[in-house]
């Protein structure tokens, strides 16, 4: 599935059955974050995949075997290129979190498209400070798109 609006194209593999996900919506999100952050034109490649299929991939490029929730590159190739952007989304860990959390389990993999873009547009959370800055993005990109809160900067912990 490719789609291009304002040179955004976003192309959205579902390696898991994912028939549940609003498909089209992820990848509206995808082009809003770039569109936010001026990473225009872009590919975004996003990848939905299960707990197995990240525990291979954390492995081979992290060299840790754990479960996580999203993985994301910049396959850029030249600096005024077209930005290239690789998003691979675990959609268990999305399942677990939405349900410890309170909401829809496409919510909480909206949360961690938008976690991994940012983190390839210059955003961290290393630091508490850094961290702060990064989920308040989130919650404001997230509240725009029409999820609420999925994040929510506020809460402890």
């Amino acid at each position: 599935m490719k789609t291009q609006r304002a040179s955004i194209w976003v192309h959205l593999d579902c390696r898991v059955p994912c028939a549940d996900l609003d498909t089209a919506r992820l990848r509206r999100l995808a082009r809003k974050v770039c569109k936010r952050f001026d990473a225009v034109p872009a590919r975004v490649s996003v990848s939905i995949v299960d707990d197995g299929q990240i525990k291979i991939l954390h492995k081979q490029f992290f060299n840790t075997a754990k479960t996580t929730d999203v993985i994301s590159f910049d396959l850029t190739d030249e600096p005024d290129s077209v930005r290239d952007f690789d998003i691979i989304i675990n959609i268990d860990q999305a399942r677990r979190q939405a349900q410890q959390r309170g909401h829809t389990a496409e919510a909480e993999m909206s949360l961690y498209l938008v976690h991994g873009l940012l983190h390839q547009l210059g955003f961290d959370d290393l630091e508490p400070a850094q961290a702060r800055r990064m989920h308040e993005q989130e919650d404001a990109i997230l509240q725009d798109a029409g999820y609420g809160k999925v994040y929510d900067s506020t809460r402890k912990g």
